[in-house]
């Protein structure tokens, strides 16, 4: 792997933190304190390991970032990473396994919505602080019965929401959907449901996919052989590319618009199947399309670009794992407490104040709400020559 120039990292790290850690000072004790460990819970096998490895390399390029920055002091962060699989049982003897060492102060979760929502009792019996990346509302909601988890994803109601808008401003009135039938497909449609009434769309058909299924051809050509002007795609991205390629095999001439759950790479696959789609995500995705016009545009921007020369290419899912990291970084050295012991409550109670102008957007966590990343996050972004740019 290529090294970081030393004078990047500060910059970024500076101006990450400068949105988060003013007015805030760090004690003896607090110097002295050990690592920071940082627990990972990663889908690095199984159907969603595509994007569990994406998750993977962020958490190790922004701590690396981060310890050597020295914006946190002498202390230093360390990584450990369990793989779940892509299985909610794996996950959850993972979560077990972390929450019993007591040196580990928080858990990232990736993207798996089951292996998160199954963990939730674990998490709050076990009184560990979890930041989980996958989507489902579930998992940070009801907040009452879920004080020691938090989320970092888009969710489907602004998703829905945003797409809508675009969908109203297109002219389409007519609309397919193909969703995951998991928690967070079955909240999208929900979502949508509500979405389009309000906007009078009409949803002309619906068909739901395992997130484990390979060939989506078939609910596909049901979806596109009607009167449907759009297709809304709201799947992981695998299938996302296979459904954007059987649409295409169909003959389907209508538009095809994509959830944030279907992001991925900037790179797309098969450039053809995708060309004009639509898509709702983040604006880390297409950063080298903006002006860094603030310090936090500028931070999104050093990332992207450090994260693409270290990889070779840009996953839009990144930034929600780097986020988490600063999040708990932040948290861990303003909780206080002894040095020779992890404040888990403190993490708890700093993570549900937490403010900052991430990666991935403005972050908003409060006691009431959980569910972190805010609906000014999200812009519309549109296939064009293989990869995705900000539409305009």
């Amino acid at each position: 792997m290529s090294p970081i120039r030393s004078a990047t990292i500060v910059a970024l790290a500076s101006a990450v933190l400068a949105t988060t850690l003013t007015g805030c000072s760090f004690g003896a004790g607090q110097e002295d304190a050990g690592p920071i460990v940082i627990a990972a819970d990663l889908e690095l096998s199984g159907a969603a390991a595509p994007v569990g490895k994406a998750y993977q390399r962020a958490l190790e390029l922004k701590i690396e970032q981060l310890n050597t920055s020295g914006a946190l002091g002498s202390r230093k962060i360390r990584l450990e990473v369990k793989d779940n699989r892509s299985d909610a049982s794996e996950s959850l003897r993972n979560i077990t396994d972390f929450s019993g060492d007591s040196k580990v102060s928080a858990i990232i979760m990736g993207g798996c919505n089951e292996c998160a929502v199954g963990a939730v009792l674990t998490i709050n019996e076990k009184k560990i602080p979890t930041i989980a990346l996958a989507p489902s509302s579930a998992i940070s909601n009801p907040v009452a019965d879920r004080r020691y988890v938090f989320k970092l994803a888009p969710n489907a109601a602004d998703s829905a929401a945003a797409l809508t808008t675009e969908l109203r401003r297109k002219g389409i009135r007519k609309v397919a959907v193909l969703h995951s039938d998991d928690d967070y497909g079955r909240e999208g449609l929900t979502a949508l449901r509500g979405e389009f009434d309000k906007a009078k769309i009409r949803l002309v058909r619906n068909e739901a996919v395992r997130t484990t299924d390979t060939d989506v051809s078939q609910p596909v050509r049901l979806l596109t052989s009607g009167e449907a002007q759009a297709l809304l795609l709201w799947t992981p991205p695998e299938q996302a590319s296979l459904a954007a390629t059987s649409a295409q095999e169909a003959g389907f001439a209508g538009s095809l618009f994509l959830d944030a759950a279907a992001a991925g790479d900037l790179f797309l696959g098969n450039a053809r199947s995708t060309e004009r789609a639509t898509l709702i995500f983040t604006q880390t995705m297409v950063i080298d399309d903006v002006i860094a016009t603030t310090p936090a545009k500028a931070a999104r921007r050093q990332w992207f670009q450090d994260y693409t020369a270290r990889f070779g290419g840009y996953n839009g899912f990144s930034s929600f794992a780097a986020d988490a990291v600063q999040l708990i970084a932040d948290a861990a050295l303003r909780a206080g407490g002894p040095a020779d012991q992890v404040n888990r409550d403190g993490i708890r109670d700093v993570l549900e104040t937490s403010q900052m102008d991430g990666l991935s957007g403005p972050i908003r966590m409060t006691p009431d709400n959980h569910s972190g990343l805010m609906p000014q996050a999200l812009t519309t972004l549109v296939a064009r020559g293989g990869r995705w740019r900000l539409a305009g």
